[in-house]
């Protein structure tokens, strides 16, 4: 039985990004599903960075670490070590955490990601990194910098902790595609505590594999054909990324999709004869041949992932949005209806979701009926834009301000919510529309 607790532990983890990777892979979203939800995803996505190539080298050192292979080191101790070195990564990445929350709260990060001179930069630091983990050359620290780092530390606990501060460093170039979405939503709070959690809790998503090595001893396979899928799928995961990066640069990227399900079904189809073809297993380095069906390949999946997430972003309908604020209330006094006060913006992936869920014909329905839409962009965050988020108190996205002809708050939304969910709070709102006093927007 003892034997195949080592197996049985590897399972227990693996679920966890299984279960974290369930949605659409956002932080946001997960946020918008409460702060538990972060936390899970923070931590299976961490996980998955420790099977990345740069983490794999890492292993043989840190088990020489920990002692784990050592037969004077009993299995206590070697997790001891193991726990000492998770921890000095734990703090090297809630420093980093604290630090872009205080960096988000000062500077309205999520503004900035509608940005060119920001996006850009960060797009091309994506498809250097695909291009890397497709085999095009090496990202890796100098040479030098990091047999320095590998020399950090020395025996028993202050060197293992040591060791685990400069770990998180050696392992930075393949952090990319987990840790720029988690420093993204973190960015956003501008709450320095919970940044350095979050951050800290991915750093011991990163350290499981670490406790299994050192409590278990167990041998590593040798870097094969496994080790070129994970790359590729990396590869293929930054390059969507570099796509979701440029959304707001791209105005029809949600118009060219459809909500049947013929539409979802045929992406679907689209990704997996991708993968047929060769999008993982084949190799840029073999015959034109090969990279020729391994480029298609890849193609097809991009393709057929960018179609799933599109088809899950588009609304069945559209609300008739007006965008001129005196207009809208007036049309309201005139037809004896309220006003739906949206804010949104084209980072915003929170409020694309909000969209689909005003597309619900129930939930149309409900709203065309007695509320008059009116939507303000806020994407490039001017004085305008600040000021009407002022006096509409609607300081963080999704917001949305139910409102009565004459100005008084019938009620709000601030977070993601489904069709039955939204239904009570526009049924509250509409009872309202002729009841007693509420607070002021204007």
């Amino acid at each position: 039985m003892r034997r195949f607790l080592p197996w049985l532990a590897v399972a227990m983890v693996l679920l966890v990004p299984a279960i974290a990777a369930a949605d659409d892979g956002t932080f946001a979203s997960y946020e918008q599903r409460g702060w538990g939800w972060l936390f899970l995803a923070s931590f299976g996505f961490g996980f998955l960075t420790s099977l990345t190539p740069c983490v794999y080298p890492m292993i043989p050192i840190t088990l020489a670490i920990f002692g784990a292979r050592g037969e004077n080191v009993s299995r206590g101790r070697a997790l001891a070590l193991a726990t000492a070195y998770v921890g000095g990564m734990g703090l090297t990445y809630a420093t980093l955490g604290v630090t872009f929350a205080l960096i988000g709260k000062a500077g309205d990060f999520g503004t900035q990601l509608a940005n060119p001179w920001i996006v850009f930069p960060l797009v091309l630091l994506f498809l250097a990194l695909a291009a890397s983990m497709f085999g095009a050359f090496d990202l890796q620290l100098p040479s030098g910098l990091q047999a320095k780092l590998n020399q950090v530390g020395g025996k028993g606990f202050g060197g293992a902790f040591a060791m685990g501060l400069v770990g998180g460093l050696i392992a930075a170039p393949c952090t990319g595609p987990f840790l720029a979405g988690l420093l993204a939503s973190v960015s956003t709070t501008g709450n320095a505590a919970m940044g350095g959690a979050l951050l800290f809790t991915y750093a011991i998503g990163m350290g499981v594999l670490f406790w299994v090595l050192a409590a278990f001893a167990m041998g590593l396979p040798k870097s094969g054909a496994w080790m070129d899928g994970v790359k590729s799928t990396g590869a293929i995961g930054l390059l969507f990324a570099a796509i979701y990066y440029l959304k707001p640069f791209i105005p029809g990227i949600r118009t060219i999709a459809s909500p049947e399900w013929w539409f979802l079904l045929a992406a679907i189809g689209v990704a997996v004869l991708g993968i047929v073809i060769g999008a993982i297993h084949l190799s840029f380095h073999g015959p034109w041949g090969e990279r020729i069906r391994k480029g298609f390949g890849v193609a097809l999946v991009l393709g057929g992932a960018l179609g799933i997430w599109m088809w899950k972003m588009t609304p069945k309908q559209h609300l008739p949005w007006l965008h001129d604020e005196t207009a809208a209330f007036e049309k309201a006094r005139a037809e004896g209806k309220g006003v739906m006060v949206d804010f949104s913006a084209t980072w915003c992936n929170p409020c694309e979701e909000l969209e689909v869920t005003f597309g619900d014909p129930e939930v149309f329905e409900a709203i065309t009926s007695k509320f008059v839409p009116l939507k303000f962009d806020v994407t490039e965050g001017t004085d305008a834009d600040n000021d009407r988020k002022s006096r509409y108190k609607a300081d963080e996205l999704p917001s949305v301000v139910f409102m009565s002809p004459d100005g008084r708050v019938l009620g709000r939304i601030n977070t993601k919510l489904e069709p039955d969910e939204i239904l009570p709070v526009i049924g509250k709102a509409t009872k309202q529309l002729s009841g007693g006093p509420t607070a002021s927007a204007k």
